[in-house]
């Protein structure tokens, strides 16, 4: 079978024994490392993804895909909105809302809050409360019970529980000779829900919209239309189509806007994180220059034995670069294969430490999260294989320049 030069006798001296055992010492600490940086990206980033899904998931079951809002805070057409969106593609549910904020009192224990008036039938459609329920269930939310359904931190910070009372406060007061009173009203705990987000835990509260709209004096008009869709990566497209369809007559908004901040901290935590644990592969680049450097120092006579029996300088570099490109192209296999199998094995690994060191990594009253979520995403481990190898193959390029300048009558002298 005919192989190129170059390439023969790059795998001949890959294999062979070395007469200096530093240098495949070196060697095989520079495969070590390279898969040890490439394990380590591939599992930091799966956890990461995880991470972001199971936080973008919990967040997603509390908020709307899509929000149709008036620019005045008041939206009277709501019926004619719902009737005209619900008929789009992509979108499985549509529910009115209205959000506003309050403060809720027991006692001495006072918390402010944001409040939101729902149709309970319509926002099973748009949302996932409904699961997130501890006690009590959204059908209790009637017209005129004036019951409320709190976040489970909320709760815990007035000291209520189902069947306590709890006093809303509004900063739509009414005006009387004495001044603007603050307007109250006595609500009944009727649940709690645990969503696993602290801000919609303890700042939430749910009610009737019909007892939201005669405590924020807003008629039958609601704060604005909520939407439900089948793919939410679609919401910024479906947003777009929404401006284009009511004229801009309305404020649209989704959930990559309303949460900007959030996904942003995550994608440049995740970019940094890659930067900084590339560190690792870069050490392990320049150590594969050292090995090569070595190398070329070692097989001095043989590079000049090569030159003379008519090897060009072209080829002598291509040995060299052969013989790291495989010193990194293994490391990289090797990491790829432990970095799947750590990723998808990180909790056991987790449960295992739980028992073997009596200790909880994660605690779920700190954390919200007893586990790491992991996933594994293709573009990922492209990514962090690629920019590797073609680290590695980098790497090469200056020591086999190196050898291919060698002079055969310097190297042969004292031979």
């Amino acid at each position: 079978m005919f192989r190129p030069l170059p390439l023969f006798v790059g795998l001949r001296y890959f294999r062979a024994k070395r007469r200096n055992q530093f240098i495949s010492f070196i060697s095989s600490m520079s495969m070590i490392a390279i898969a040890i940086g490439v394990m380590a990206l591939i599992t930091v980033l799966s956890v990461m993804n995880g991470f972001q899904n199971e936080l973008r998931t919990r967040i997603l079951g509390m908020v709307s895909d899509v929000t149709i809002s008036s620019f005045a805070g008041k939206l009277t057409d709501w019926r004619a909105v719902m009737q005209k969106v619900q008929g789009m593609p992509h979108v499985t549910g549509a529910a009115p809302y209205i959000e506003d904020q309050a403060m809720l009192a027991n006692g001495a224990n006072m918390s402010g809050t944001v409040v939101r008036g729902i149709l309970p039938g319509d926002d099973t459609r748009v949302s996932d409360v409904g699961k997130k329920l501890i006690s009590g269930s959204l059908n209790d939310l009637k017209p005129g019970s004036y019951n409320i359904i709190l976040g489970k931190d909320l709760a815990y910070s007035l000291g209520v529980g189902p069947g306590d009372k709890v006093i809303m406060l509004i900063s739509q007061g009414n005006v009387t000779p004495a001044g603007i009173i603050p307007r109250l009203r006595r609500f009944t705990v009727a649940g709690i829900f645990y969503a696993g987000v602290y801000q919609y835990d303890s700042a939430l509260a749910l009610i009737s919209l019909k007892d939201a709209q005669t405590l924020y004096a807003m008629g039958s008009a609601v704060t604005g239309v909520r939407l439900k869709l089948d793919d939410n990566l679609l919401a910024p497209e479906i947003a777009r189509r929404l401006v284009t369809m009511f004229n801009g007559n309305y404020y649209i908004s989704d959930w990559t806007q309303q949460n900007a901040n959030l996904w942003t901290a995550i994608a440049i935590e995740k970019t940094v994180m890659f930067v900084i644990l590339s560190l690792i592969d870069l050490v392990a680049a320049i150590s594969i220059i050292i090995v090569l450097v070595m190398a070329v120092t070692d097989k001095q006579s043989d590079i000049a034995i090569l030159r003379t029996l008519g090897m060009t300088p072209k080829s002598i570099m291509g040995v060299f670069i052969v013989q790291g490109t495989l010193i990194g192209f293994l490391g990289t296999l090797l990491g790829l294969i432990l970095g799947i199998l750590l990723a998808h094995n990180v909790n056991n690994l987790l449960e295992f430490a739980r028992h073997a060191f009596h200790v909880q990594i994660f605690p779920a009253s700190v954390y919200y999260i007893s586990n790491l979520p992991s996933d594994i995403y293709v573009s990922d481990v492209l990514k962090v294989t690629l920019s590797t190898f073609v680290l590695t193959i980098l790497a090469t390029l200056y020591p086999a320049w190196r050898a291919a300048h060698t002079q055969p009558a310097e190297a042969l002298r004292y031979e």
